[in-house]
């Protein structure tokens, strides 16, 4: 068996021999703060004065030592290290007969002291990776792995796992079980010294393939997503910081809870955003559809109509261009026009694109009338040319400049135009459930949706290619539309994907049945599916008892298999027969249903850590009020958590991807009758029932959903 030191323990260190191994590795954790302190220090003395050309240099220069400052901040309720591995020989060479092989403490950054030696290995280097991967059927030359426990950032136990010696019964990590199982107080924390293997080849997969993870409630994986990021920008860090990273996330309450994981491992210049951040360029979303026709408008097909709509600008020219210079005059005849229009139609080129092309076809067309007649015409010639205002007007006239957002509106106001479009696209029903039934006067004016903003987006691609950054992640996955899917994918379009979620969370009416699907609308679809099982967060009970509702909401699909037992952490409470209450007296069964909430939120707030409170959108207020009449302040889902205050009313609209130690769920059948059909209810409700970490106590007035109460 391990050992599991504690500080009165004495054990000998089963490498070294010291009689107080604890002390020695505490020392060496005082060694590495220090050195990483004079890291800092380094980089806070450096002079640029004399290195910079220009103050624009010196700016730049000073803003990559700001960010490197930061960087090397000590976190002092973060572990510096959190594991040791001491391999049998030497890495990358040979020892002599009977040497000692090489040690390293593996940490969530680099550090090394002042002669450059390491005193800790940053987690995502080759070094470090057995730490994750090396097991007793493949220890990869790993005599003894060590795991620190920590307590308010001082390290106070350890525990070792000697890979190599059959003498030593294989065992469950305490250290690593009591790490996944810490109260959550705050943001959401990385996971560096718990990755598991499965989630570890997710990490470190290589920059050029997309990726997409497929992972139940508890599987961590939004946490091997942020992991992924940083593991790319240490591999490949001079091509991403060309290009650009972004973390994308179902909403603002979500990218708060997890905006601190990758400052915690030294990454500061990640973004992060929502699809509606990415698309709400140049207007204003103040309306909002029902929901069958945010389905049409989110289909794949909206992107064909669009293509139409814009390319009906294009016309036949109508006469010939006529260029005048000094005395003399240059003729393109029509058909000639016409030509070079139908040969840009054919490249399937940007609309904006072919637009700007025009005018220096038609210019060539012209200096070569000039060469036949004797000039020497050259690029500036031709440039002048195509500013000439009769190949303008002509260019105008022909292939004329279209913006994005008035040609949406014209779609959505002008019945003959879109149908024009649309034919062979969309039947009548769909087309009349676009139009407005009242129309703006102008793009200002106009009451746009999300779903508007994603088309506009994409009539912009049409006209202009998007930017391209080097790797995305989608969290959260599963709720887009295939319209959605398009505008996440123009942004890596060039790079690649980390794609995240759960199909049996989809909570949205377009929310995709199929990742094969997702990918093919992402553009990715060459993409590599890996399926988390394995659930390390959520209680054995409290998974089984939601995986319950899995043959109805999404068939076929594997149910998580939780690694914890956690013994009394599902507890289901029927309020109206607790009380002795009639069921069928509306009046009284809420305001039982109530007090019993605020009972058992006082009950779970004797517990360490955070509690959620979550029901269905239109119970929030009345839940709300009684909480405060009872003397409890809550917080909103996004707002970090602290010692003093640990309760969160959170609607269940919000709940996906946050994670509370103990969850409150008041009525369960009024969250799926929220939903505008059972089955995205039921999913809805799935996402509540996954949100404890440590305990769940659902309470009901009405009846059990069907699927839920079978048993």
């Amino acid at each position: 068996m391990p050992a599991h030191v504690a500080e009165s323990d004495s054990t000998p260190d089963p490498t070294t021999g010291a009689t107080d191994p604890l002390a020695h590795e505490r020392a060496h954790l005082a060694a590495s703060r220090a050195a990483l302190r004079g890291m800092r220090e380094d980089v806070q003395a450096l002079d640029i004065r004399d290195v910079t050309a220009n103050w624009v240099n010196a700016a730049v220069l000073q803003s990559q030592i700001d960010d490197r400052i930061k960087a090397l901040a000590d976190l002092a309720h973060t572990p510096l290290f959190f594991g040791r591995l001491d391999y049998l020989h030497a890495v990358g060479g040979e020892l002599a007969e009977g040497a000692e092989g090489e040690r390293f403490y593996i940490g969530r950054r680099h550090v090394h002291d002042a002669a450059g030696d390491p005193m800790v290995i940053d987690w995502r280097a080759p070094v470090s990776q057995p730490y994750y991967q090396a097991s007793r059927k493949n220890p990869q030359d790993v005599g003894l792995r060590r795991r620190f426990g920590y307590t308010a950032g001082e390290l106070t136990a350890y525990e070792d796992e000697h890979l190599t010696d059959p003498a030593e019964a294989e065992h469950t990590s305490r250290l690593l079980q009591a790490e996944i199982e810490r109260p959550r107080v705050g943001p959401m924390r990385d996971i560096v010294a718990t990755i598991q293997p499965e989630q570890d080849e997710i990490v470190r997969s290589g920059l050029g393939g997309t990726v997409c993870v497929q992972g139940g409630p508890g599987t961590g994986k939004t946490a091997v997503g942020l992991h992924r990021v940083a593991y790319l920008l240490y591999a490949h860090r001079e091509r991403l910081a060309r290009t650009g990273t972004l973390v994308i996330g179902p909403n603002r309450s979500f990218l708060h809870y997890i905006e601190q994981v990758l400052p915690a491992l030294g990454e500061l210049e990640v973004k992060q955003a929502t699809v509606d951040d990415l698309v709400r360029t140049g207007v204003e979303v103040r309306g909002e559809d029902e929901a069958a026709t945010a389905v049409v408008k989110g289909d794949a097909r909206m992107a064909e109509v669009l293509r139409r709509a814009i390319r009906s600008h294009v016309t036949a020219p109508a006469e010939p261009v006529v260029v005048v210079r000094g005395s003399r005059r240059w003729r393109v005849p029509a058909h000639e026009v016409q030509e070079m229009v139908d040969e840009l139609l054919a490249r399937d080129m940007r609309y904006g694109a072919a637009h700007e092309a025009l005018p220096q076809r038609i210019a060539h067309a012209v200096l070569v009338r000039m060469e036949e007649a004797g000039e020497a015409p050259d690029d500036r010639v031709q440039n002048a040319v195509a500013r000439n205002p009769a190949v303008k007007a002509a260019v105008k006239a022909v292939w004329p400049a279209v913006d994005p957002a008035k040609l949406v509106l014209r779609l959505l106001s002008d019945a003959e135009f879109l149908a024009a479009n649309a034919e062979g696209l969309l039947d009548e029903d769909e087309q009349k459930r676009l139009l407005w039934a009242k129309p703006a006067r102008g793009v200002k004016s106009a009451k746009w949706s999300a779903a508007d903003a994603v088309l506009i987006d994409e009539a912009g691609d049409l006209i202009a290619r998007t930017h391209s950054l080097g790797h995305v992640v989608l969290d959260e996955a599963q709720d887009l539309s295939p319209m959605q899917y398009r505008a996440v994918g123009r942004r890596c379009s060039t790079g690649s994907a980390t794609v995240l979620g759960d199909l049996a969370q989809g909570t949205t009416p377009w929310s995709t049945e199929s990742w094969s699907e997702a990918l093919f609308h992402l553009g990715k679809a060459e993409a590599v599916v890996e399926e988390l099982t394995a659930g390390f967060r959520v209680p054995r009970e409290v998974i089984a008892y939601a995986s319950r509702l899995l043959p109805v909401i999404s068939p076929g699909l594997a149910a998580v298999e939780s690694v914890r037992e956690s013994p009394g952490s599902l507890v289901v409470r029927e309020v109206a027969s607790a009380e002795g209450l009639d069921p069928a007296d509306p009046s009284a069964a809420p305001d039982a249903l109530n007090a019993a909430v605020v009972a058992a939120c006082e009950e779970s707030l004797l517990q360490e850590g955070s509690i959620g409170l979550i029901a269905a959108d239109a119970r929030i207020p009345a839940l709300g009020a009684a909480l405060t009449a009872a003397g409890h302040a809550c917080l909103s889902p996004g707002e970090e958590t602290t010692a003093a205050s640990r309760l969160t009313l959170v609607p269940a609209s919000l709940a996906k991807g946050l994670e509370y130690d103990y969850v409150v769920l008041d009525e369960p059948a009024a969250v799926v009758d929220g939903e505008p059909d059972e089955r995205t209810g039921l999913r809805r409700l799935y996402v509540a029932l996954t949100r404890a970490v440590s305990g769940l106590t659902v309470l009901h007035a009405a009846p059990l959903p069907e699927a839920l109460a079978r048993r």
